[in-house]
């Protein structure tokens, strides 16, 4: 099994497995339990998803095209009431109808001639750390501190910026997973000042790009359920909504729903 234990959002997330079903879900919720986890997420091959369904574990998303092109099912485990119950859920349904109206705009933007947009350097490491820190309270990854951010890059997490003047106004990431050919994009962070000007967008757009040359053929992005820009980019570019993970990180400043959406690279 190989699973991850994240203490920082106090969850383990069980990104393969392989054996007796049975064995592994006793083994997800014992190490859950010692650890004092109080979410488990199974990444399901498709084939086993609806005997994690009859063990009580819940289908909460699909990672479309995950393994390979094959499907990945989130099965979601909790053992605290209050890290399964949401509190904006029906707030996060209505910010999802609005972005599911807005037409698709599949087309790359413009970069501001003000603007240099490019691939990150290992050198860049303190300046998106200084980003994320203005940007966010609290996030699910350590992305305030450089050297993690150093630490990523060695692992094959890609990163786009946009400068404006010298200055670091906007960087998204791309987080790899070469072995089933698919990559997570986020990291999404821009200066409010230089918001609703398609910055973000044209970050997803190349890093697609880079991804494509990379024989990456899935990208997903889990997006807060409560941000209706985020969510708005990722459907306006092409990427569909396969599900809702109910309090699945600590990002800004408490467990948030997030929202996973899923596009064939191919």
């Amino acid at each position: 099994m190989m699973f991850c234990l994240d203490f920082m959002n106090k969850r383990l997330r069980v990104d393969d497995y392989s054996g007796d079903i049975d064995v592994i879900y006793m083994r997800a919720v014992e190490i859950a339990k010692t650890h004092a986890l109080t979410k488990v997420f199974i990444k399901s091959h498709e084939v086993d998803w609806q005997t994690f369904l009859s063990k009580g574990c819940m289908l909460e998303g699909i990672y479309k095209g995950y393994f390979n092109g094959r499907d990945a099912y989130c099965m979601a485990i909790y053992t605290h009431l209050t890290r399964r119950t949401s509190d904006y859920w029906l707030e996060e349904d209505h910010i999802l109808e609005g972005v599911l109206l807005l037409p698709v705009k599949p087309d790359r933007p413009l970069l501001p001639s003000s603007m240099t947009m490019r691939l990150a350097q290992m050198e860049d490491a303190m300046q998106l750390s200084q980003l994320y820190s203005l940007i966010f309270q609290t996030y699910p990854t350590p992305m305030n501190d450089a050297k993690y951010v150093e630490k990523t890059m060695r692992e094959g997490t890609i990163y786009y910026l946009i400068e404006s003047s010298g200055e670091l106004i906007s960087a998204a990431s791309a987080e790899i997973n070469s072995v089933y050919a698919n990559a997570e994009m986020t990291d999404c962070a821009t200066l409010p000042a230089y918001r609703n000007q398609g910055l973000m967008r044209l970050l997803i757009h190349a890093l697609e790009a880079e991804l494509i040359t990379r024989n990456v053929t899935c990208a997903y992005s889990l997006s807060r359920a409560l941000s209706f820009g985020m969510n708005a980019v990722f459907y306006q570019m092409g990427y569909r909504y396969y599900g809702r993970l109910t309090k699945n990180c600590d990002i800004y400043d408490k467990f948030e729903d997030m929202n996973l959406w899923a596009k064939s690279l191919k």
